[in-house]
C-alpha cells in the first residue's frame, strides 16, 4: 500500500499530521488530496455561514455521503459497500494514529 501523507489545520489551530494508507488501485493520489481538501473546505465553509454544527451530524452527512458515492458505483451493492467500508476503516485508524499538535506562536 502507497501511503498518502496529509496534514491539516482544524478549525481549533490543531494540526494533524496522518498517513493515509492508499488502496492498492489508486489511480490518482494527487486527485485523492485534491478532493479531501475539497470535501474538508466545503464542510468549515458551510459551518462557517450556517453556524454551529454538531460534530455527530458532521460525521453522519459525511457517512451518508460516502454511501451514496459508494452506490452510484455500477456494481454490485454488498461489493461497493464491503470497499467503502474498507477504506474508511483504514482511514479512520490511521487518523486514530496521527499525533495532534498544536502550532508554536508567541513572538521571540
Amino acid at each position: 500500500m502507497r501511503p498518502l501523507p496529509y496534514r491539516v489545520e482544524t478549525a481549533t489551530g490543531d494540526i494533524l499530521d496522518i498517513t493515509f494508507p492508499l488502496h492498492d488501485e489508486t489511480a490518482s493520489p494527487m486527485r485523492v488530496n485534491q478532493l479531501l481538501t475539497a470535501v474538508l473546505d466545503a464542510v468549515d465553509k458551510d459551518i462557517n455561514i450556517c453556524g454551529e454544527t454538531a460534530n455527530g451530524d458532521v460525521l453522519q452527512a459525511l457517512a451518508m455521503a460516502v454511501a451514496v458515492r459508494a452506490r452510484m458505483i455500477h456494481a454490485p451493492a454488498d461489493v461497493t459497500a464491503n470497499l467503502a467500508k474498507m477504506l474508511v476503516d483504514r482511514s479512520t485508524t490511521a487518523a486514530g494514529e496521527a499525533e495532534r499538535a498544536k502550532p508554536e506562536s508567541g513572538n521571540a
